[in-house]
């Protein structure tokens, strides 16, 4: 596996981070259907992809 690559998927916390929106917020998101997750057992992913899609979609 290479050094460096770009996660597919990141957590609520690195998703925070990552967008600046507080995590009440992106909760709203995900319930809204404005951003999208995968749940692997107990664990809810964000796509960084859907990260991303928000992001060109709010950008004026």
């Amino acid at each position: 596996m290479p050094a460096e690559f770009t996660p597919l998927t990141v957590r609520i916390p690195t998703a925070v981070r990552m967008t600046g929106i507080g995590r009440s917020k992106l909760y709203e998101l995900i319930a809204a259907g404005e951003i999208e997750i995968v749940k692997i057992g107990a664990v809810t992913l964000i796509p960084v992809a859907s990260l991303q899609a928000l992001i060109a979609r709010n950008t004026r």
